[in-house]
């Protein structure tokens, strides 16, 4: 695993520097652009279970140092947006401390962790938008219950520096904006553009699936897709996004009737 890390880690350094198809965007404009094309919000502080509050207190902290290297970035027309690209490798000189990541179906402390938060909120906003997702990671466990989601399950985008990243590319004729910031309590982002759009999008999930294998153990499956519509809301299309399958850390049958919990 060591040997591979080490592969990939170098593999995208050199993408990075010698890929000449790949034009990374690097410009930023403090001035808004005048048309909101998608936003979201996302909460900093969720009750898990057996999560130490210090660890999303410290994670906080790590999605401030990484959103003020990417706020205000302009994505011009054939660009590519690489999150670690603009953020850099997260590390205890920058300022960065440990937060929770999320590996193998559990969790542990790390350094820089919990800026899949951020990730997924990006990812979340560009399915909203016409920009394309180049490079998008899905987790393979899903390690937390549904309460209280609302978004549908596998909607997120998960990032391990460097070779786990999230890439959007700008194919418009329409240079975009990406806006980031952080709240008292929740992480904050917009998608802006220089031209009001004449479509809007709705991203849903299709073909949820529960299957019990061989092994014992559950597997999660889904499709999120997201519906195309006009100016006044007529359906124009229908497009496929992307689907995720996930093995899940806890028992998602209910108990019986009369069943102590």
């Amino acid at each position: 695993m060591l040997l591979g890390k080490l592969y990939y880690t170098w593999r995208r350094y050199f993408q990075w520097i010698f890929h000449r198809s790949i034009k990374y965007a690097s410009g930023f404009k403090e001035t808004p652009l005048p048309y909101l094309i998608a936003s979201h919000s996302t909460p900093l502080y969720r009750r898990l279970r057996n999560v130490d509050m210090w660890l999303q207190q410290n994670k906080v902290t790590n999605l401030k140092l990484a959103s003020v290297k990417i706020h205000g970035l302009i994505l011009k027309p054939g660009e590519t947006f690489s999150l670690w690209r603009l953020v850099g490798k997260p590390s205890k000189a920058k300022g960065f401390k440990k937060g929770m990541v999320l590996t193998n179906g559990s969790f542990c402390p790390g350094v820089g962790g919990g800026l899949c938060q951020l990730s997924n909120l990006i990812y979340w906003m560009a399915i909203h938008t016409p920009l394309t997702v180049t490079e998008r990671w899905r987790h393979t466990h899903d390690v937390f219950p549904d309460s209280n989601r609302t978004q549908p399950f596998g909607s997120g985008a998960t990032v391990v520096y460097n070779y786990i990243d999230l890439q959007i590319r700008n194919n418009t004729s329409q240079n975009y904006q990406l806006l980031l910031w952080i709240s008292d309590s929740e992480l904050r982002g917009e998608w802006r553009s220089e031209q009001l759009l004449t479509q809007k999008y709705e991203v849903y999930e299709s073909d949820h699936l529960i299957t019990h294998e061989w092994w014992g153990g559950y597997i999660r499956h889904n499709a999120i897709r997201r519906k195309v519509l006009d100016a006044v809301n007529k359906q124009i299309g229908d497009e496929f996004i992307t689907e995720n399958h996930a093995i899940m850390m806890y028992e998602p049958m209910l108990p019986s009737v009369g069943k102590t919990i």
